[in-house]
């Protein structure tokens, strides 16, 4: 820095900063879009319907924020077809993770409800995300770490917010 030049700004971060951040971002996707799932239904258990219950159990959870979930919700969390839904949501019913009753406010559609497994497995589910948190950013500083995930959590709860396709 010369005499001339401002003092760099930390609240600021500059193009150099912030390179790359973006192939980051979609390298870490795609690396974990299936490994979390099926890692979370358990070591070796190869259960794929387990997987697949975990997804939709996890996109449940996120619609459920905003009121009564249908399938139509879960297929715009999982960026699905709504028959592509409604075909893993029937599986999760029948594996007895979901309920399907009809909605109080719309007598054509079904809501969607954990039932007491369905929520001892998305439990499970998020424990294990938190665990897998911790092992890989357990070399970092503590501030690191908990920096990570406030803009991780800020980042989720915008996506939410705004709708996942809207950024795209």
């Amino acid at each position: 820095m010369t005499a001339t030049e401002p003092a760099a700004d930390p609240g600021d971060p500059s193009r150099a900063d912030l390179a790359g951040a973006g192939p980051a971002l979609f390298r870490l996707v795609r690396f974990w879009s299936r490994r979390w799932a099926t890692a979370s239904a358990g070591p070796g258990t190869g259960d794929m319907p387990l997987v697949q219950d975990i997804l939709v159990l996890e996109a449940v959870d996120a619609a459920a924020r905003r009121g009564e979930v249908s399938v139509t919700d879960v297929a715009h969390q999982l960026g699905l077809d709504r028959s592509g839904a409604s075909r893993l949501v029937g599986a999760a019913v029948d594996h007895g993770h979901l309920t399907r009753t009809p909605s109080a406010h719309d007598a054509r559609r079904a809501t969607l409800a954990f039932t007491p497994a369905g929520a001892d497995v998305l439990t499970a589910a998020h424990a294990f995300q938190e665990e897998v948190f911790a092992r890989l950013t357990a070399s970092w500083e503590p501030a690191e770490a908990a920096a990570l995930a406030r803009a991780l959590r800020r980042l989720a709860d915008e996506t939410d917010a705004t709708g996942t396709t809207e950024a795209l």
